[in-house]
Order: structure tokens, then sequence, then C-alpha cells
């Protein structure tokens, strides 16, 4: 049975927009690859860490939501521990109550920027 995840992660600061992108479309494409649904994507932006991790005092946060198979959690965080580019991340299962909220917030920020380009 598929269960819906989030997953998190910090991107070092010194890389490129299309570096990036790339970092983001490896992970999306290795989750549809094994068997997951990308359900939600979301770039969040270069942001100042609370604290420094690995001497950098920023990063780039991106959220993806995914459907996949409890096993392949494992799997994917494996894949965060060896790419150099990735120096935090968190992956949370999300409820019932979770999901309905992730997708109450997807709609919201959908209607905001429909809104915004009329």
């Amino acid at each position: 049975m598929l269960k819906q995840y989030e997953t998190v992660f910090i991107a070092t600061p010194v890389l490129s927009e299309t570096q990036m992108k790339e970092a983001v479309a490896k992970y999306v494409s290795f989750i549809a690859e094994n068997g997951g649904e990308v359900v939600y994507q979301e770039d969040w932006g270069l942001k100042q860490l609370a604290y420094p991790i690995q001497h950098k005092t920023s990063g780039f946060y991106y959220l993806i939501e995914f459907k996949s198979e409890p096993a392949f959690v494992a799997t994917l965080e494996t894949q965060f521990h060896r790419d150099e580019r990735i120096i935090r991340f968190i992956t949370v299962t999300l409820d019932k109550h979770a999901a309905a909220y992730a997708e109450k917030r997807r709609n919201n920020r959908q209607a905001k920027a429909a809104e915004a380009q009329q």
C-alpha cells in the first residue's frame, strides 16, 4: 500500500540555479523510477540556517510530497546521504489529517498564484 510522505532537503548554497534544478530533477525521477508518485513539489528558495551546517550559513530549501511504498524511504534517504549537494534532509509520513492539511495548503497556494497572474 502506498503511503504519503513529505521530504524537505537543504542543498548547499554554492549551487547555481541550473545545478539546483538538476538535483531536484534527479530526486523527482528517482521517486518515479522506484514506483513512487510525486504529488507536489515546491521551491522555498535560499534561506538562512538557524545554525551553521558544514560551515555554511544558508541553503536552498526544497519540498517534495510523494506517495510510495514504506521501504522506499530508506532508499531515498541513502541517496540523500550520498549526494554531496544535500546538507540536511527530513522525511515524514503524512497521516490522513496531515495529508488533508497539505492538500488544503497546496490549493491555497495555487489559488494565490492564479490570482497574482490576473
